[in-house]
């Protein structure tokens, strides 16, 4: 289940890709898919690499081209080099963060000049409706901790020299699963509600049959639980600032 649309990276061989808190490697096991790219999986959980560890072997069907190592490391001081990275995934990490400027200031530290970004969160809407319904939502250990506005988010991002290029929303059929859940958080026993449209989304995910993807193209750029924001470095504004000192 991706959140990151990697057509709109523009994966070359020799790339380094970075998914800064990759959790169980959705997304780097994606992009290791690609001709001779590099992937590293950086994330604090343990179990989780191990997790994503062990399903590299189950994308030997899809035939990957590419490299990818799953590291254990804090975000906020990764072991790169400056300017050494060529795109970055941060994907539902930065509403789990205190300081979370703390990450963008890595990012904007290792991202190359022609690097991109994707950042995604979820969307404020959806995630208020889900703090309504279950005060213990944000308060599980290594839940959401704060909400974000992501235009708010994006001119954050875009202070860094960032120039963001495109946005869009993600699973919106996921959105009342999670409403539902934190509707019943503190059922003893699941709902039979809860539990079928837990299947229904099981089902889509291993169907993908044309009507959900449909509705889920229409829902999407409203009701998405997730944003994706994709960014560029600003290289034609910094060219034109150099050739404005130099005359």
């Amino acid at each position: 289940m991706l959140t990151v649309d990697f057509d709109y990276f523009d994966l070359k061989s020799g790339h380094v890709l970075v998914d800064l808190g990759c959790g169980e490697g959705r997304h780097s096991l994606t992009a290791h898919r690609a001709e001779g790219v590099t992937v590293l999986g950086f994330d604090l959980a343990y179990t989780d690499l191990q997790t994503a560890q062990s399903r590299i072997a189950d994308m030997a069907p899809y035939h990957p081209a590419g490299d990818v190592h799953f590291i254990q490391a804090n975000g906020m001081t990764l072991p790169l080099a400056d300017n050494s990275v060529d795109r970055l995934v941060c994907s539902e990490v930065l509403e789990h963060i205190p300081n979370y400027i703390s990450f963008i200031e890595e990012i904007d530290r290792v991202l190359k000049p022609d690097g991109k970004l994707c950042v995604t969160v979820p969307r404020a809407w959806p995630e208020k409706i889900c703090w309504l319904l279950s005060k213990d939502y944000p308060k599980t250990p290594g839940g959401h901790i704060r909400i974000f506005n992501a235009t708010h988010l994006q001119r954050e991002i875009e202070r860094y020299g960032f120039e963001g290029v495109r946005r869009h929303g993600a699973h919106a059929l996921h959105a009342p699963y999670w409403w539902l859940k934190c509707l019943f958080w503190h059922a003893e026993q699941e709902p039979w509600l809860l539990r079928a449209y837990h299947q229904f989304l099981v089902w889509d995910l291993m169907k993908r049959p044309l009507l959900t993807r449909l509705l889920d193209a229409v829902m999407n750029p409203w009701m998405g639980k997730s944003v994706a924001l994709y960014f560029d470095r600003q290289q034609v504004d910094m060219l034109a600032a150099e050739n404005s000192d130099v005359r």
